[in-house]
């Protein structure tokens, strides 16, 4: 079972390789192909009644005799491949978050980070993957991200997701397992674990550039004590 992301915001638009097959001229597949056989060989081949992608052939345990691959080069492999689960681990308070993403600054990654960061940076439509673990009745505090929509998955656990479009509405939900929540660029956003099980996501960010996120405790703590007292009505010295 595989969970996708894809970047775009369009529809999204497939060809499958039966598809542009029976769709090109029989001659031109014969010429481009050459099998032994020629014409005749390419004649053989049989279209699918259902959709290829969906439904396997009934009978494909007689067709297929091996399905083995040769393993590629590691710093090849590595540039599309990357063990999530098995990276660095990058906690805060209340939980902790693994990353497959671009750093600028590639002093602290080991060379499959380096490889893979360098990889999804060449790519404009790339995107930042994560898997966020938010402790039992722990938060992820609120924040928003500068330039990224961010689209999650969870995985177990349940909780609660709240934002403040740019609008200004609050908007809060509950979420559980299979369920998909979207936060779009510049939303302020956060997640609350409920449950006595772990809240986990995963989480995926369009952007393959380096994300760049504002958390709550760092802008506030960044405004200056005067300002913050004229917006809530309290006394200066109550923002030291």
């Amino acid at each position: 079972v595989f969970l996708l992301f894809f970047g775009t915001h369009d529809e999204l638009k497939t060809l499958d390789v039966d598809d542009a097959f029976f769709s090109t001229p029989e001659d031109i597949v014969a010429r481009a192909l050459k099998p032994h056989g020629g014409l005749s060989f390419i004649r053989t081949f049989q279209k699918a009644a259902e959709d290829q992608a969906v439904n396997l052939p009934s009978n494909l345990g007689e067709l297929v005799h091996s399905a083995d691959y040769a393993q590629s080069a590691d710093d090849h492999v590595w540039r599309y491949f990357y063990d999530l689960g098995g990276s660095m681990e990058h906690p805060f308070p209340g939980g902790g978050f693994h990353w497959a993403r671009y750093r600028a600054n590639e002093s602290e990654l080991s060379e499959t980070e380096r490889i893979y960061s360098r990889s999804i940076h060449k790519h404009e439509d790339a995107l930042t993957l994560a898997t966020l673990r938010i402790f039992s009745n722990e938060l992820g505090q609120p924040h928003f991200h500068f330039n990224a929509n961010e689209l999650g998955y969870v995985i177990s656990g349940c909780g609660r997701a709240g934002l403040v479009t740019q609008s200004g509405r609050a908007i809060h939900f509950n979420v559980a397992i299979g369920d998909v929540v979207f936060f779009p660029v510049g939303t302020q956003h956060y997640l609350k674990s409920v449950c006595d099980e772990d809240l986990l996501l995963l989480l995926a960010y369009s952007t393959g550039n380096q994300l760049e996120t504002l958390r709550m405790n760092e802008y506030f703590v960044a405004t200056a004590d005067h300002i913050l007292a004229q917006l809530f009505q309290k006394d200066q010295d109550e923002f030291q």
